[in-house]
């Protein structure tokens, strides 16, 4: 008697549906924080401002993880991929500076190349192609 098919551990509609709805609860969330910190607000010390994103960003990247090995695209070996991950790395530094660097023009550059490091990583994940003008 044959036995029937093993399905898989998780589903990867449900794992890019978590990983989609990250990337827009993330960026979503960082608009949010630099309009609080452009305004000035005292918000943005609140512990569930500074938590939720670490929360949200981790499962992003482990959803995004999973996804690459799903799909058998793994860093180095996919070029796309590889650039990728260092947009991500460029986009958390200048994120980073943008809601915690001294002087304002720091933070508004900085916010700036926070932007275009996420369009980069979206427009090289839809086109797999680390060229964006490709």
């Amino acid at each position: 008697m044959a036995s029937a098919p093993v399905p898989p551990v998780i589903d990867y509609q449900l794992l890019k549906l978590v990983h989609l709805s990250c990337v827009v609860i993330s960026i979503t969330g960082f608009t949010l924080r630099a309009g609080l910190m452009l305004a000035g607000s005292t918000l943005l010390r609140e512990r569930w401002i500074r938590t939720l994103p670490h929360f949200v960003d981790t499962l992003l990247f482990f959803s995004g993880l999973g996804l690459a090995y799903l799909l058998h695209q793994y860093p180095i070996t996919s070029p796309w991929l590889t650039a990728k991950l260092a947009a991500l790395v460029l986009y958390v530094i200048f994120g980073a500076v943008a809601l915690r660097g001294s002087r304002l023009s720091r933070r508004l550059t900085a916010l700036v190349l926070a932007y275009l490091s996420f369009a980069y990583i979206v427009h090289t994940a839809l086109t797999r192609n680390p060229l964006p003008w490709a």
